[in-house]
């Protein structure tokens, strides 16, 4: 193990699982490693974390699906960090028994810009990542990290936090994306909402994810119909009073997926 990573145990939160099932989980089902990167011109500091998984297993992305449970940081007991943003690397979307997932196998390595409250000085990192991992049986785990990231250059990976960087969805721009429109309607607990995304094709079989910024609003997975130059996607969404409800369309995000590539799609203007 180099200076700049380390590795830390996990310690797994079982629920719902009976003992034999248990008992039959590797005894390493990820390893996860902080990459300690460099501190940026904008006074930020680029780091990353690396997962890598037992043979079989998977885990998932921000926006996993209904049958995955989505990865969360807490770095409450952290110090000189004011805020932090992850740069997800494009997900893998696959089928198990006609339910549909969307994540990463084998090694994951996910970017994340750290703001320090003062800067020049180390953020010294405590907190936990949970996700979710996934076999025949899936489960919750808890990954404590801790590690300072010093305000220097640094050499802590950067090669490999670049290239994970670089593995990111296109943005539309980049994608030849030149119009995007919601038509929205209510429905008896929340609203139906159907995307026009006109853009080039991207190989058969596209896929489409959709995520709103109130995480408390449930977003069904959408069906994505392409007609010559345009991608329908249509999704419903039901907040927690399940009934129709205002919706800025600047909170809706749609990821389009195929050819192991993706388009970020931040905002849903009306036509």
């Amino acid at each position: 193990m180099t200076r700049f990573q380390t590795v830390f145990a996990c310690a797994a939160a079982i629920a719902a699982l009976s003992g034999p099932a248990v008992a039959e989980l590797p005894d390493s089902i990820v390893q996860a490693q902080v990459l300690s990167g460099w501190r940026m011109e904008s006074g930020e500091h680029m780091a990353a974390i690396r997962l890598e998984l037992a043979p079989g297993w998977k885990t998932y992305w921000r926006s996993p699906g209904d049958a995955g449970i989505p990865p969360e940081f807490d770095w409450s007991g952290s110090d000189n960090l004011a805020s932090y943003q992850p740069h997800w690397p494009v997900p893998k979307v696959s089928y198990l028994n006609g339910v549909r997932s969307v994540g990463y196998a084998d090694v994951v390595v996910v970017p994340i810009r750290f703001t320090p409250q003062r800067a020049g000085e180390a953020i010294d990192l405590t907190g936990q990542m949970h996700i979710g991992v996934c076999e025949s049986v899936c489960v919750p785990m808890t990954l404590n990290i801790a590690a300072s990231l010093p305000a220097s250059t640094g050499q802590g990976g950067n090669d490999t936090i670049r290239r994970a960087l670089a593995d990111r969805p296109l943005t539309q721009t980049e994608a030849g994306v030149s119009n995007v429109v919601c038509r929205i309607e209510p429905i008896s607990d929340g609203l139906r909402v159907a995307i026009d995304v006109e853009m080039p094709a991207m190989g058969n079989g596209e896929e489409a994810v959709v995520e709103f910024a109130d995480r408390s609003v449930w977003v069904a997975e959408p069906q994505a119909e392409r007609t010559g130059g345009t991608l329908t996607v249509i999704t419903e969404m039901v907040p927690q009073e399940a009934a129709p409800f205002a919706m800025a369309r600047s909170d809706v995000r749609v990821t389009v997926f195929g050819n192991g590539a993706a388009v970020d799609i931040q905002g849903c203007p009306g036509s």
